[in-house]
């Protein structure tokens, strides 16, 4: 395995290119930053241009109030970087241009006394899995379709009503944002 496509986290987990994890990332502290829709249309435009760039491959998804499910594979570095950190120094630039101009004072729960940044949106090292078939991939895919209707979250009455998540794409063909691929194709 090469150590430059390879990402070593705190978790010892890593990822590596052309493989199919599923990747939860969580806002710092658990803030609902993407209740709003609008936040989460920050992130469908992030996942969309990794897609556009045939960076990544999205076999699944839920973007929930205050974190991200997906599963996903990255085929390429973006540049020097994994498409992961292009995502995560997207939707953090975004997230902080967007809280400057409406809420400065919100922005200050997200202050960090970093060396590298004032800044932390997502929590450091996001759970990384590798997905190793179809079965576990469907698995996935279902556990994130199912995630808004938890009893604490109540997002919605059925998977696919969820506008958020790749449940449409899977129950009814609908890929409002045209970002995902079916996991079978995958593997």
């Amino acid at each position: 395995m090469s150590q430059a496509n390879t990402y070593q986290g705190h978790r010892n987990s890593y990822t590596e290119l052309n493989a199919v994890y599923f990747w939860t990332i969580t806002i710092k502290e658990w803030i609902q930053l993407l209740r709003s829709d609008e936040n989460k249309i920050m992130i469908i435009e992030s996942l969309k241009w990794l897609c556009d760039k045939d960076l990544v491959r999205i076999y699944g998804y839920v973007i929930m109030p205050n974190h991200i499910h997906l599963l996903w594979e990255q085929l390429k570095m973006n540049g020097k970087e994994f498409p992961k950190n292009s995502f995560e120094k997207f939707t953090s630039h975004r997230f902080k241009q967007k809280l400057l101009i409406e809420n400065p004072c919100g922005l200050e729960k997200f202050s960090v006394n970093a060396s590298d940044r004032n800044y932390n949106f997502w929590q450091r090292d996001p759970l990384t899995v590798l997905v190793y078939s179809r079965a576990m991939a469907s698995q996935k895919i279902d556990y994130m379709h199912f995630n808004p209707l938890q009893e604490h979250w109540q997002l919605c009455k059925m998977p696919e009503a969820y506008r958020f998540s790749s449940a449409s794409f899977y129950e009814n063909n609908k890929d409002e944002f045209g970002i995902v691929t079916h996991y079978m194709d995958g593997f």
